[in-house]
């Protein structure tokens, strides 16, 4: 089958959130294991990836050097994490299938994604990112254009537009690639935004996309026929945190749609995943899983994690 896998940002850093380049490292080469099992088995792989504590760190270097050099916009900071993120997963990918005796092309491609310059979220920044800042040191950056909000005892935060998704770009490239035998890595933060002009040119704006969303709509352009969102939880939970909570197992969209719409999954957390695998089911993909990535390979298979399939399948 071809497999779309969305790596949470846990995959990525190591215990506590640990964002050192060794740590690093360690993650990923760990990621990749069970994505190499995956390939083994004679699975066409396309990968994604989250990179908040990545871009985390390049927003820390904007506010130490304020005062020396311009911040780097967003776009350039997500296009930056996918190249890192890309290339330590080629490497690490490609240990992991030589210690398994096979040899496979990986490409990691540094992905833009088109969002509507008119979309709500620009014109009401809300989406937190970085660490807080007393007020004399936020506002270095809010002369620089950026927008943060008094957040109380803790500082000041700075917030963003987080736009919907419309289009993935180079599809047609990847799709290429993925036909050719070669694992892909694209989109990585959810691609680096960027909103199409009346005379159809590209620009880089300044916000961050859901990676989640982002894989949905990847994941269609495509046509794989397996999304699997791999977190730090092997099911989805309802009623958390009280006696009555459970996990979702096997369940139909219209089930998990009505558990969103009461409300028992977070914004922040995960609300967008729900969304997403819905998104995929809904627009015709076979089957939608969010699972650990110790159990990817029962995840794609449908007998593990929380499992919507499409009512063709």
């Amino acid at each position: 089958m071809r497999v779309l896998i969305a790596l949470g940002g846990n995959a990525m850093t190591g215990p506590g959130g640990d964002a050192s380049t060794e740590s690093q490292q360690k993650a990923i080469s760990l990621a990749c294991e069970p994505l190499a099992d995956l390939i083994v088995d004679g699975h066409d792989i396309v990968l994604t990836h989250g990179n908040g504590p990545q871009v985390g760190n390049l927003l820390v270097k904007n506010e130490m050097a304020a005062s020396e050099v311009p911040p780097v916009p967003l776009d350039w900071c997500v296009a930056q994490t996918q190249a890192t993120i890309g290339f330590t997963i080629q490497n690490a990918l490609s240990a992991a299938l030589l210690s398994r005796g096979v040899h496979r092309g990986i490409a990691a491609l540094v992905t833009r994604t088109v969002v509507d310059i008119d979309d709500p979220a620009f014109r009401r920044p809300t989406k937190p990112i970085g660490r807080y800042l007393p007020r004399e040191r936020a506002q270095q950056l809010i002369d620089h254009g950026q927008h943060w909000q008094d957040r109380g005892e803790r500082g000041w935060r700075r917030v963003v537009a987080s736009p919907t998704p419309i289009e993935v770009l180079d599809v047609a490239t990847m799709s290429a690639l993925v036909t050719s035998g070669h694992v892909v890595i694209a989109a990585g933060g959810g691609g680096i935004p960027v909103a199409r002009a009346a005379d159809g040119t590209l620009r880089g704006v300044e916000a961050v996309i859901d990676k989640d969303l982002t894989a949905t709509v990847l994941a269609r352009s495509l046509a794989v026929d397996v999304l699997l969102i791999a977190t730090d939880v092997s099911h989805v939970m309802v009623d958390f945190g009280t006696p009555q909570a459970r996990a979702l197992e096997q369940i139909s969209a219209r089930e998990l749609r009505e558990h969103a719409h009461a409300g028992q999954f977070g914004s922040g957390s995960m609300g967008p995943k729900v969304e997403a695998i819905l998104g995929f089911v809904n627009g015709g993909g076979q089957r939608a899983v969010i699972t650990s990535l110790d159990r990817i390979a029962d995840g794609v298979s449908g007998v593990y994690g929380t499992v919507v399939e499409s009512a063709r399948a």
